[in-house]
């Protein structure tokens, strides 16, 4: 028979391929055409069934799904080291002021970009973006091949293009309209900052934009005591309720944090269907506490992984939320089988990616898109390689990433960024930072 033609065959030693199965393909290879995955399995066999225009091979290499990143902040990176080891509450009221002093849909375009630069280089193909100017973020994803959720942020009376909250309204309708055009299949969202910052009327506002538009919801809540607290003053009571009673608590939600949560609670978002998006080192750098991921999990309610902006956690480094997330709650239970390295690997990847309604990203099998990271395993800090899934969580880093690929097309070859320029991303950043 004929060879099939194919645009690119991926090969390494081992395809995590993150199926229900948990299969991993040792000396295996991927073979992808018109930016979907058409073939998983041994390299022998994929190199002999297909003829590609290209064959990236990768020794000393594992392949896996690009990490789906359920919760960051892009463009804050504009802000990274302002204000650090400082409780959420100084957090917020300095990058408040210092975001409405500085954002425009120039500067957000900036950070956006060398956002997406790092997030790309440390393998993370998809993220749910929650800032300012929207508009220049898709534009921006777009031109560098990378999957960008978004939509419009509500922050109460806040807006640094100086909207009163129907302005925001109106303005968050236009932006659904365009959404909605550019990208007929794409997931639309609405993004009310939190249940402290807005009060129920402006909640229920947001949730009828969301159901007249069909869009998703993302939101922050229970992200620490002190919002709580802010919450029950503004509201009346505690996040979830608040969000609950606004009918914003659905199976299209994304709860960012949700750190601090009462059995009831816990059995409410479970119940709900909503997406937790937990994001371990934001919280652990701002006190903020741990979340109950177990007790969660237990209770078979949706769980994925974020970073939050690169502000309050430092980095867009997935592979640090990974990590965090196997660890730390290993400590909180003492228990070393809590979150397995494969687990962690499905919280970032198809956890995430269902959380965000993504049926056809997070799992590296025939007929889904071909977004993959290329992992360096062969290394000092990983090796010997006896299982996969551990050096990935446990030993490689973002820097391990040699090779990472978006839709099928090549994004980071060899560590060097095809639709980004590095150092222009750099300078323009630094130049934006200094102002």
């Amino acid at each position: 028979m004929a060879a099939e033609a194919v645009d690119l065959i991926l090969t390494a030693d081992a395809v995590l391929t993150v199926d229900a199965a948990g299969t991993v393909v040792e000396a295996g290879a991927v073979a992808i055409r018109a930016g979907v995955i058409v073939a998983v399995g041994p390299a022998v066999d994929l190199l002999a069934r297909f003829v590609a225009v290209e064959v990236l091979a990768s020794p000393g290499c594992v392949i896996a799904p690009g990490w789906v990143n359920t919760h960051t902040h892009l463009a804050m990176n504009l802000f990274r080291g302002a204000a650090d080891d400082v409780t959420l509450e100084v957090f917020l009221e300095r990058m408040i002021s210092a975001e409405m002093r500085t954002l425009s849909a120039e500067t957000v375009s900036i950070g956006t970009r060398a956002g997406i630069a790092e997030c790309l280089a440390g393998g993370t193909t998809t993220a749910l973006d929650m800032y300012w100017f929207p508009r220049a973020s898709r534009a921006v994803a777009a031109e560098a091949g990378f999957r960008l959720l978004n939509g419009p942020i509500f922050m109460g009376d806040q807006d640094p293009e100086g909207r009163d909250f129907a302005g925001m309204l109106a303005e968050g309708r236009a932006i659904l309209a365009d959404n909605r055009a550019e990208t007929p299949d794409d997931d639309l969202w609405v993004m009310p900052h939190s249940a402290y910052l807005l009060d129920r009327g402006q909640l229920e506002s947001i949730r009828a934009l969301a159901a007249d538009a069909g869009a998703r919801v993302h939101t922050h809540a229970s992200e620490s005591h002190g919002e709580v607290a802010m919450a029950a003053q503004v509201n009346g009571d505690r996040p979830v309720a608040v969000l609950d009673q606004a009918g914003l608590l659905t199976a299209r939600t994304v709860l960012a944090h949700a750190v601090h949560l009462t059995d009831g609670e816990i059995d409410r978002i479970a119940a709900s269907g909503v997406a937790v998006a937990h994001c371990p080192v934001s919280n652990l750098k701002l006190g903020c506490g741990i979340a109950r991921v177990p007790d969660l999990l237990a209770a078979d309610a949706a769980v994925s992984l974020g970073t939050d902006g690169a502000a309050s956690a430092g980095a867009l480094d997935m592979f640090a939320a990974v990590r965090m997330a196997a660890l730390l709650h290993k400590g909180t239970t003492n228990d070393p089988t809590m979150i397995s390295a494969e687990r962690a690997v499905r919280l970032g990847t198809v956890d995430g990616a269902r959380a965000v309604g993504l049926a056809d990203v997070g799992t590296i099998e025939a007929g889904m898109q071909a977004d993959l990271q290329v992992v360096r395993v062969e290394t000092l800090n990983a090796q010997p390689t006896r299982d996969p899934w551990s050096a990935l969580v446990y030993a490689a880093t973002a820097t391990d990433v040699r090779h990472t690929v978006a839709r099928g097309r090549i994004v980071l070859r060899d560590r060097v960024l095809q639709t980004i320029d590095e150092n222009t991303a750099l300078r323009e950043l630094s130049e934006v930072a200094a102002r």
